[in-house]
């Protein structure tokens, strides 16, 4: 998978509250080729504490990495990512300015 944690991601579809929004990926799980973001996708969930007193949380559900893209800063929009090789070490790079990414 090419996203990966600490990402920053725009979301191209999905929701009307969800689409567009920027946000950093906190997790991934590649199997399922999904991704959780901070802020996106969030249900209700009913909690007990230990004391038996239910309580509404508000948790972030995983969305599947085809509708994030990867969000470049120089240019102000969502871009590709890919992969070369440097030294004998494969480095993803941005697809639309060609910068090595961390």
């Amino acid at each position: 998978m090419k996203i990966k944690v600490g990402d920053i991601v725009t979301i191209i579809s999905g929701s009307r509250k969800d689409k567009n929004k920027r946000a950093k990926v906190l997790k991934t799980f590649s199997q399922d080729s999904q991704i959780i973001v901070e802020g996106v996708n969030i249900k209700k969930k009913v909690v007990q504490d230990p004391q038996g007193k239910k309580n509404m949380v508000n948790v972030e559900y995983p969305i599947h990495v085809s509708n994030a893209m990867f969000f470049d800063d120089k240019s102000g929009k969502g871009t590709k990512i890919g992969y070369t090789h440097k030294e004998g070490k494969k480095v993803r790079i941005n697809k639309k300015s060609g910068t090595e990414l961390k």
